[in-house]
Formats: structure tokens, C-alpha cells, sequence
């Protein structure tokens, strides 16, 4: 049995019916380097030829600027394959890319024991 919206890739009582490295046809390295907290937006170009669902999906969830973490996230899939995935979107131009920006030292030792305190906070 299928849950609503997924069509036939997902199962209820099984999960995933595809194994997530047939979605990337094996390849587990992209063409493009990819942080997970990097920028990814579609162009509004048109995609040459056939593109999988995956791809399909991943492009849609790109309408609108979004990090690589959150469309594996919505996608189901591991980083790794996600990567491919929007690395593929990149190089046929259907897809635009930043690398992270960070307005604060992503390493600043005040700033993780704020963030450890929250968490704290919420347990």
C-alpha cells in the first residue's frame, strides 16, 4: 500500500521501494561541490531531455532559494544522493548555486554554547 502523493516509490509498511543509490544510477560523487548548507534555486530554464522524478521533485522544491540539507530532507534521500542529484540540475542549467555564507564565525565558541544552552532548554 502506497501513502497519498507518493505513487509507487514509497510503501507504507516497507519504505523506500527504490534503493537511494539507483536514483543517482550509483554515482556517488557530484560534479559540483556542495556544502549542505549551501544555496541552491532553480533558473527557470527548461531541462534538456529526461530527468527522473527525483529530479523533478528536487526542482520543484527549489522554486525558491533552499539549502542542499533541506531538499534531502523533503526528498527522503542521503546528502550524498541528493548531491548528485542537484549537481546534475546545475550542469544542465536548470539550477544555480551559492556556497554558505555565514554573517557570524560558524566556530565561535560563545555562539555553540548558546546553541547547546538552547537545546538544553528544550529537553
Amino acid at each position: 500500500m502506497t501513502a497519498a502523493g507518493d505513487g509507487p516509490w514509497l510503501d507504507d509498511a516497507a519504505g523506500r521501494l527504490v534503493r537511494p543509490f539507483t536514483v543517482s544510477n550509483g554515482r556517488t560523487r557530484p560534479s559540483v561541490a556542495f556544502d549542505l548548507l549551501s544555496q541552491v534555486m532553480a533558473t527557470g530554464a527548461t531541462p534538456l531531455g529526461y530527468l527522473g522524478p527525483e529530479h523533478a521533485q528536487a526542482l520543484d522544491l527549489c522554486r525558491a532559494p533552499v539549502s542542499v540539507a533541506e531538499v534531502a530532507a523533503h526528498l527522503k534521500l542521503p546528502a550524498a544522493v541528493t548531491k548528485v542529484l542537484l549537481s546534475d540540475l546545475v550542469d544542465c542549467g536548470t539550477l544555480t548555486a551559492k556556497p554558505p555564507t555565514f554573517h557570524h564565525n560558524p566556530t565561535d565558541r560563545s555562539l555553540l554554547e548558546a546553541v547547546l544552552d538552547g537545546l538544553r532548554r528544550q529537553l
